[in-house]
C-alpha cells in the first residue's frame, strides 16, 4: 500500500490513477493520517503484459546480480 500526502498526490495525480487502475492501493494522507484510498471502480480487465517496461530501466549497479556475502548461507 503506497501512501502519499495531499501535496504529493496533487503533483503526481495521473501516475497515482494509473497505479490504482493496475490494482495498487493508494492512500492519501494529511498529517500522516489516512484520509482516503484510491481504488478502481471496476477491477482491471486488461491483462498485464510481461516485458512491458523493457527499455525503461536506465541504469543498474555493476554488482546488481551479485548475492551479498552475508546471504550466501541462504542460497
Amino acid at each position: 500500500m503506497a501512501r502519499f500526502n495531499i501535496a504529493e498526490a496533487r503533483a503526481h495525480f495521473p501516475e497515482l490513477v494509473r497505479k490504482a487502475l493496475m490494482g495498487e492501493e493508494i492512500v492519501i494522507t494529511k498529517d500522516n493520517k489516512p484520509l482516503l484510498k484510491m481504488v478502481p471502480v471496476h477491477p482491471s480487465q486488461q491483462q498485464r503484459k510481461p516485458g512491458s517496461a523493457k527499455g525503461q530501466i536506465l541504469w543498474n549497479a555493476p554488482d546488481f546480480e551479485k548475492t551479498p556475502d552475508d546471504f550466501n548461507d541462504y542460497v
